[in-house]
Formats: structure tokens, C-alpha cells, sequence
């Protein structure tokens, strides 16, 4: 087993044995769901005996909480590059929304693992912490971006944290309804939701 570096970071072997233990665990909890994914089984998954798992996650829970983190970093990085290549402030927006629905379509994996890991396992509805499903700010981000569409006279007057979590749960809504219906043709939802969107924050008649 390689060791770390003299100051405590991990070496280039340990960073990629770490991020195959991270796609395993991925795998697991994406097809068995979080309660039934274990270290013994993440181990097997990846050819390693259950001490080698322990070597770089001290348990269960720290490797599920940088699974999350890891999934998480990854869907921010993208809609964090998909706005900033918006020309505009509505655009922006838009390629928010966008981005949401895009990223879970190609991704159902990471999206098993985010609701798994942050909904009530009875039934799959409810938030273990309430607050949770804001991880990483992203309604934060879309209320700035909402704001900045104001500023730029293209939005009209509302509340931007309140708009950003209406429009969330729209978002939410449709890919949990996808998660459950995987016919659900996202492309076309994409469509609406930014319709939606546009439509609630748009000044429209030359009104406030």
C-alpha cells in the first residue's frame, strides 16, 4: 500500500484508488440503494479486500459522504459552465434550467446516489434534513442569477430566493417523475420548464 506524502495529502496511486472506490460505490447505491450497499460489497466491486477499502475511508458513512461530494461537485461544475458560457443574464437563467434537467438526464446514476443519500429511506419523499436538497447553494445560485437579470432591467420585481425555490421544485418535480417513469421525454420537459421560467420572471406588458 503506498503511504502519504510527508504532508498528510494523498499520493497520485491513493487519489485513484479513492476515485475507483467512489465510482463503485456509485454503482452500488445507484442500482441497490444506499442501505443495502456495504463496505464487503463496495470491496468485492472494486477487488479489494475490506481492510483496503477501510485504508482510505475510515467507514461506511465517510465513503458515502465523499461519494455525495463527489457527485455534487460534479453537477455544479457543470451548470457552473454551462451559465458562465451564457452571453447574457436570460440566458443565463435559461442555460440554468437547462443545465439541471441535461445533467440528470445523463447522469441517472449520480441522481440515484443524490436521492438516496439525501431522502427519507421509508418512502423516498421525504428530506432527511430539512434544508439538504439546497446542497452546494444551488437555489442560491439561481436567486443571484435572478437578481442579476433584475439589475439588468430584463427581470421584473420579485423575490429572488422565493422565485429560485419555486423554480427548483419544478425541477425537482419533473426528474423525480422521470426517476419513476423513465419514458418521460426530459428534452421535451427541458422545453417547458424554461417556458415556465421565462414566463414568471420576464416583465410582460411593461409592468414591474
Amino acid at each position: 500500500m503506498a503511504s502519504r506524502r510527508g504532508d498528510g495529502t494523498p499520493t497520485f496511486i491513493e487519489q485513484a484508488r479513492r476515485g475507483q472506490l467512489i465510482e463503485c460505490t456509485i454503482d452500488l447505491i445507484s442500482a441497490k440503494g444506499y442501505p443495502a450497499t456495504s463496505l464487503a460489497a463496495i470491496a468485492e466491486r472494486a477487488g479489494l479486500s475490506k481492510a483496503a477499502v477501510l485504508y482510505h475511508f475510515a467507514s461506511k458513512d465517510n465513503l458515502a459522504r465523499a461519494t455525495l461530494a463527489h457527485v455534487i461537485e460534479r453537477f455544479t461544475a457543470y451548470v457552473d459552465e454551462k451559465v458562465a458560457a451564457a452571453p447574457d443574464p436570460r440566458a443565463a437563467v435559461v442555460a440554468y434550467v437547462r443545465a439541471m434537467i441535461g445533467y440528470q438526464r445523463d447522469n441517472r446514476r449520480h441522481v440515484r446516489v443524490i436521492t438516496e443519500m439525501l431522502l427519507d429511506d421509508a418512502d423516498g419523499t421525504r428530506l432527511k434534513n430539512p434544508g439538504g436538497h439546497d446542497t452546494a447553494g444551488r437555489w442560491n445560485a439561481l436567486a443571484d442569477l435572478l437578481t442579476a437579470g433584475q439589475q439588468a432591467g430584463v427581470f421584473r420585481e420579485f423575490d429572488p430566493p422565493t422565485v429560485a425555490l419555486a423554480i427548483g421544485g419544478a425541477i425537482d418535480g419533473v426528474v423525480a417523475h422521470w426517476l419513476v417513469h423513465p419514458e418521460t421525454d426530459l428534452d421535451a420537459a427541458a422545453d417547458e420548464l424554461e417556458t415556465f421560467t421565462l414566463y414568471a420572471v420576464e416583465r410582460r406588458g411593461g409592468t414591474a
